[in-house]
Parts: C-alpha cells; structure tokens; sequence
C-alpha cells in the first residue's frame, strides 16, 4: 500500500511551516533588525579572525592602546588586539550555542518523541528520568559535570547539552501527545506503517513550529550559560577566548577601573546577541501562530 501524503481516509498531514510564515516574519521590523544584528555578528566571527593581523593568542607591543586605524578597538594591558578576539570569542560562543542546541534537539528529540507517541510504561518511565534531571537546577548541574570533568571547550559542550535536553523533551512529548490521536495518523496505523516511520513523517513534522521557537530562545540561554562558566574559569580556557571569559580577564586584574571599554565590549556583544536571538523567536512564534495568518 502507498504512503500517506494524501492518503486512503483522505487525510492531509497539515504543514509546520507555510510560505506565509516567512511572509510574516520578513514584515516585522524588530525580527528584520535582530536577522541583521546577529548576520553582522556572524559574518564578523567567520570573517574577521581570517583577516585579522593578529592573532588571538600573541599580544602585540601596543599595551593599552586606544583606537586607532591599526587597533580599531584598542588593545588590553598584554596587548592582545580587543576587536580580534572579540570576533573569535563571538565564534567560540555561537558555535557552543548552536552545537549544545543541536545535542539538545536529538536528545530531547528523541525522548519527547518515543514518549508522547508510545505512552503507556515507556512513557511514564522516560518522563520519570526527565523529572529526575529537573530536580536540579541547570547551571549547578553544569559546574558539577565542568568540576568532575575538568575546564575544556568539549567539556562545556558536554555539560550544557546533558543539562539542556529535558525541557526540550517535555515540550516535544506534549507536542507528540497532541498529534498522535489526529486522523492522518491514525490512518498511517491502520495502513500498517512502521512506527519509526509515523514518528517521523507524520508526528515530528506537525510538532516543528514550537520546537524551531523554543530552539532559537534556548541558543540565547546557552550562550548565557557558556559565558557563566568561562567567567567562572571552569570553561573556556587561555589562550581561547570567549565573551565569558574576556568579561573575567577584565574583572581579574581590575583593568576595568582605568579602561572599562575593555569589559564593556564582550558584555554588550554577550548582551546585543541574546537580545537578537530573543526578538527572533518572539517573532517567529507571532509568524508561527495559525490566528495571524
């Protein structure tokens, strides 16, 4: 028997995402000004560093410069050129953020999915470990892990995603209740399809809009949560620099008193990022909301 993409019962999977979405998204301004702040920042941790004089890990012979055509942000009190490893430190977070949210997705993904579509046992037993993971807050559970583990940029890998998973796993187990009991799915059992196959043409596509929301919030709180621990000096480590870490270079030897640009710099990086990342998923939940088509 073929497939359903409309099936037998005359039941059509509806779409996650319309062309409409992306129509609603593009006309709203505060969504149109968080895209292009992020793609500037972006396009400067990919580009920058490759381009740059200096290097992220050599100080230069200017020792608190201020700005000037060859150091556009001045350098710090070891003459570390400020612009150069803001932009590596922009790639350093973004990359955890992203790549902790992709950990975040398969696991979370994959527990929310088996459990909202099974039920039953497997259900109560997956939900029951997920409960056990919300019993401790995130950021202690992280410096746990960074304190057995040891300070590396793996390792905060590591921990933000084992901490990260279960709310995503909740969301997406809510989301799979929903949609296991709507007819196209139904019709996908009674036509003999493999369970791993409604899973994943027929649930995890109509339970898309809230998880690329949730995801793009939640990038936001890992970069936060990257940044806590390299300030900490449980993450990220010298000569690697992160926003995070370049916040507590500059609180450590009191440079801030004499040129408080020097902390002012990644803290509004750290600050304009997660207040992008914010704006688009507001505005994507806006864009993804049936009632505004």
């Amino acid at each position: 028997m073929s497939a359903i993409g409309k099936d037998q019962f005359g039941a059509t999977p509806p779409k996650s995402v319309s062309p409409g979405v992306f129509v609603r998204l593009a006309r709203n301004p505060v969504a149109a000004a968080g895209l292009a702040v992020l793609a500037l920042i972006v396009l400067t941790a990919v580009i920058y560093p490759l381009v740059s004089p200096y290097s992220y890990a050599d100080g230069t012979p200017d020792i608190d410069a201020g700005p000037s055509a060859h150091h556009w942000l001045g350098t710090d009190n070891l003459g570390y050129d400020i612009l150069t490893r803001l932009a590596v430190g922009a790639r350093v977070s973004l990359t955890v953020g992203v790549c902790v949210e992709l950990v975040v997705l398969g696991v979370g993904g994959l527990v929310g999915l088996i459990a909202g579509y099974c039920g039953g046992r497997l259900d109560n037993a997956l939900m029951r470990l997920t409960d056990m993971m919300f019993a401790f807050p995130d950021i202690l559970l992280a410096i746990l892990l960074m304190a057995v583990l040891g300070p590396s940029l793996i390792n905060v890998l590591i921990a933000l995603g084992v901490t990260g998973w279960p709310g995503m796993a909740r969301l997406i187990r809510g989301q799979a209740l929903a949609v296991r009991s709507r007819e196209y799915v139904e019709a996908g059992r009674a036509l003999g399809l493999p369970t791993g196959r409604i899973i994943l043409r027929h649930v995890l596509p109509n339970v898309l809009s809230p998880v690329i929301v949730a995801s793009t919030i939640d990038i936001a709180g890992v970069i936060i949560a990257e940044s806590t621990l390299s300030f900490l000096g449980i993450g990220v480590q010298d000569p690697l620099p992160s926003w995070g870490k370049l916040v507590e270079r500059a609180m450590a030897g009191g440079e801030y008193h004499a040129h408080p640009m020097v902390l002012a710099y990644p803290a509004i990086c750290l600050a304009v990022t997660v207040l992008c990342l914010n704006f688009i998923g507001d505005a994507l939940r806006d864009a993804l909301d049936p009632r505004s088509a």
